[in-house]
C-alpha cells in the first residue's frame, strides 16, 4: 500500500484527488493540509510515501515545504503540482528536491500513475521537459564553478567516464533506449550506469542528475 498526503489549499481540489487516488487498491490517503507548516507537521506524524503537493499556497509555500520535506524526511517524495508546464514554481520545486511535476490538468489516469512511479523512486517528468525548463531558466542557474554544491563536486570527478557519458545524455533528455542506442550499450548496462551515478552523486532520479550537471558545468546552456 502506497500512502499518500494531500497538500492543496483548495478543498475540493483535495477532495478530487482523495476520489481518484482511493478508488485504487493500493493507494491510500493518509491525511490532507491547506499550506505547506500544516504539511510538515503531517509528514512527521504520518510518513506518507508521497506528497502531492500545490506550490502556489499562503503561508509557507509548496517550495520551501518541499525542501523541508527532502531534508527533514528523506522517505517521503514529493510530486509537486502546477498550472502551467513550464513554470518557474515548479522549477524551483524541482530544484528544492522534489521528484517530479504533474499539471493541475491532468487526466485521473495520469495522478495515480504518476504517484505510482514517484513512490518507487523514479521521476515522473518527461527528460525533454527538464531539458525544456532548464533552457528557458538557464540565466538563473550559476555558471560552472560559480556556486556549485559542493558535495556533488568530488563525486562527479569520481564518476568513470562512461558514467559522465550518460550523465551527459541523461541531461540532454535521452531514455535509456537513446542512451543505449547513442553509446552502443545494452539497456541494461545503461540502467546500471545510471543506478551507479544516481548511488555516487546522492540523488534521487534522473530530474535531480540533469539539473546537478548543468549547475557544475557537465553541460551547458546557451545563455544569449
Amino acid at each position: 500500500m502506497t500512502t499518500v498526503l494531500l497538500v492543496d489549499d483548495q478543498a475540493l481540489l483535495r477532495t478530487g484527488f482523495r476520489m481518484v487516488l482511493e478508488a485504487e487498491d493500493d493507494l491510500e490517503v493518509v491525511g490532507e493540509a491547506a499550506d505547506g507548516a500544516v504539511a510538515l507537521r503531517q509528514v512527521a506524524a504520518l510518513a506518507p510515501d508521497v506528497v502531492v503537493m500545490d506550490v502556489r499556497m499562503p503561508g509557507m509555500d509548496g517550495i520551501e515545504a518541499t525542501a523541508r520535506v527532502v531534508a527533514e524526511h528523506p522517505g517521503s517524495k514529493v510530486l509537486v503540482l502546477t498550472t502551467f508546464d513550464v513554470d518557474d514554481h515548479a522549477f524551483a520545486a524541482l530544484r528544492a528536491g522534489a521528484s517530479g511535476f504533474l499539471l493541475k490538468s491532468a487526466e485521473p489516469g495520469e495522478l495515480v500513475d504518476a504517484v505510482r512511479t514517484v513512490a518507487a523512486g523514479s521521476s515522473v517528468v518527461a527528460p525533454r521537459l527538464v531539458r525544456r525548463m532548464l533552457d528557458l531558466f538557464a540565466s538563473r542557474l550559476p555558471a560552472p564553478g560559480d556556486h556549485p554544491r559542493e558535495g556533488l563536486a568530488p563525486a562527479l570527478r569520481a564518476l568513470t567516464p562512461r558514467e559522465l557519458d550518460v550523465v551527459r545524455c541523461v541531461a540532454s533528455g535521452l531514455s535509456n533506449a537513446e542512451i543505449a542506442e547513442q553509446l552502443v550499450l545494452s539497456t541494461t548496462t545503461v540502467k546500471t550506469h545510471v543506478g551507479n551515478v544516481l548511488t555516487k552523486l546522492g540523488l534521487r532520479d534522473r530530474v535531480q542528475v540533469v539539473i546537478a550537471a548543468y549547475e557544475h558545468g557537465v553541460v551547458g546552456t546557451d545563455r544569449s
